[in-house]
């Protein structure tokens, strides 16, 4: 690859033609109270293709939420409460654009191991497996996209 003056990577191209065009990258939502985490993962999303607003509390996550639109909210479990994380996905889960939601957890036992699911739905994934990461990512969101579809289908089929 020559990166001399004046020439950029192909990726670097590619990107910048797709984003003239006017396509639009997944919009994620990273609520995590921990900077360093927040940053890291933020950067990883970001250079995994996706457009990552960061919030720093549950408070701030939910006025975010209410602002703008998002495909997936990815929240820490344990930030200024035990529980906050899953106060921001139940908010996120009332928003009438049904984002996919997610936990992002550091906090080990033996019934949460590598990407899970627990009782009440919720995605638990473990930020130390990055390449993971990015895939259980693009599977919340093309989920999403599918649940959005039907019920797209569904409304249609029932006013004709």
């Amino acid at each position: 690859m020559n990166l001399r003056k004046g020439n950029q990577p192909q990726m670097v191209k590619s990107r910048q033609v797709s984003r003239s065009r006017g396509l639009d990258l997944a919009r994620v939502l990273l609520v995590d109270d921990d900077l360093t985490s927040r940053l890291t993962l933020q950067t990883v999303l970001e250079a995994g293709g996706y457009r990552v607003d960061a919030a720093a509390s549950a408070a701030e996550a939910v006025e975010k939420l209410d602002d703008q639109e998002y495909e997936l909210v990815l929240s820490d479990l344990r930030m200024e409460s035990p529980e906050a994380g899953l106060k921001v996905l139940a908010h996120a889960r009332m928003m009438d654009y049904k984002p996919a939601t997610a936990l992002i957890t550091t906090y080990h036992n033996s019934r949460t191991r590598g990407s899970s699911r627990s009782a009440a739905g919720t995605m638990l994934i473990e930020p130390e497996d990055l390449p993971g990461l990015l895939s259980r990512v693009a599977d919340l969101i093309s989920e999403r996209a599918t649940r959005r579809v039907e019920r797209e289908l569904r409304h249609a089929t029932s006013c004709q």
